[in-house]
């Protein structure tokens, strides 16, 4: 008993933080030892734990329909003469369906992708893990949760057939470098999972841009949209961008029957998830709105600009919504609340420089055709001063308006 009568918490100090490895993941699975006891503490009922939770829900129609695209796309490979790769990670799949052929259905074509999907999160979830229960024991703080979602969002934007020590490397420099270095959750500016697919980009570039990394079959040898685009085998010339919603292949891009990295092809399923984290105030609609009208905008001077011998110019704004990354980084790379700007006249700055970067990085640099990655960084490292700028003009505003 303490001097007011209560009973001590004999749990709180075993499972505290900085107490031992079983202390932590109490802590995320069940909840802080440490937590605020009294009156006068106010709660809240969202908190780390919840907001991770909610994020990883919203992924879930893109993470669903991509471990099916994954089998979708190999068994069209197949039937076009590639042969499925001999791995281990296809042992489920074999066992319970043999190989892949034209007549597999929909639940084998779906555990085809989850048997690839499952060891590429699994590896970064338990890496990420790893660095978070090192740096959580160093600093003698509380296991944050945010490595669910980093792991998560990591493993959707990798082409399936990327090599597990790759993850493995990718994931570390991201949470290492760009995260923990800087103190941990809540004190990085750059977004740890997009750092870690920069890294492995230009580390191992022949391992993550080689089109043949985004199918799970041998020999493929196709291209994405923006890749046929730059090499100026597909034509946007008279196209304008109202006659992509009567073209069946926009409509198969918009709904994810492309070629692509695991979870960004389904534009419609990261639309249904994005909304969803709108709809909870997880994500700024300023900040999607901003991206969204800053792509428009750029893509369609792009249009009146033109070029005879680059055909991006020519691609419309409803081409780049649905090609490479730009649906999932502008609805939860962008939205990220620790990397972007807090103002709100920031926040509008920061999305319209993302969607400015991120055509311009695709037009202006064929060899690069997906640049959404780096614009999101690139925006990163600006949000701290868009930030100072806005408070300055408001502290001028005030200090003009009380005459001081």
């Amino acid at each position: 008993m303490d001097q007011q009568g209560n009973k001590p918490d004999l749990h709180a100090d075993y499972y505290a933080p900085g107490h031992s490895v079983k202390g932590y993941l109490y802590s995320l699975l069940v909840a802080n030892g440490r937590s605020n006891k009294g009156k006068v503490h106010v709660r809240d009922a969202i908190d780390v734990k919840r907001t991770m939770t909610i994020v990883g829900l919203c992924l879930l129609p893109a993470i669903l329909f991509g471990m099916y695209n994954i089998g979708l796309q190999a068994q069209i490979a197949v039937g076009a003469g590639m042969v499925p790769p001999d791995l281990w990670q296809l042992i489920p799949f074999n066992v319970l369906f043999g190989e892949l052929t034209a007549q597999t259905g929909f639940a084998g074509l779906f555990l085809y992708g989850f048997s690839l999907y499952a060891p590429i999160y699994l590896t970064a979830l338990w890496v990420n893990l790893f660095w978070e229960v090192v740096f959580a024991k160093v600093r003698g703080q509380e296991l944050q949760e945010g490595f669910f979602v980093t792991a998560l969002l990591f493993s959707l934007i990798l082409p399936v057939s990327t090599p597990l020590w790759i993850v493995a490397l990718g994931i570390t420099f991201g949470v290492v470098m760009a995260k923990e270095v800087f103190g941990g959750m809540g004190y990085n500016f750059l977004n740890p999972a997009l750092a870690g697919l920069a890294f492995i980009y230009f580390a191992y570039p022949s391992q993550v841009t080689a089109v043949s990394q985004l199918i799970a079959v041998d020999g493929f040898s196709g291209a994405t949209t923006l890749m046929q685009t730059a090499a100026g085998k597909i034509s946007f010339a008279q196209y304008p961008w109202y006659e992509a919603f009567t073209d069946p292949n926009w409509w198969n891009a918009f709904l994810g029957f492309t070629v692509g990295a695991i979870g960004e092809t389904s534009t419609l399923a990261l639309l249904i998830g994005g909304g969803l984290l709108l709809l909870t105030r997880l994500a700024d609609w300023r900040i999607v709105l901003s991206v969204l009208m800053g792509m428009i905008i750029t893509a369609t001077l792009f249009n009146v600009i033109g070029s005879a011998k680059n055909e991006l110019f020519a691609m419309p704004w409803t081409w780049h919504l649905v090609t490479g990354g730009f649906a999932i980084a502008m609805m939860f790379m962008a939205t990220d609340p620790v990397t972007t700007s807090y103002t709100r006249s920031g926040k509008v700055v920061y999305g319209l420089l993302i969607g400015f970067m991120s055509v311009l990085i695709r037009v202006v640099n064929p060899k690069m055709p997906e640049g959404i990655m780096l614009a999101i960084l690139f925006a990163n490292l600006w949000a701290p001063i868009f930030d100072y700028l806005v408070a300055q003009a408001n502290i001028k505003r005030r200090r003009k308006r009380n005459g001081i």
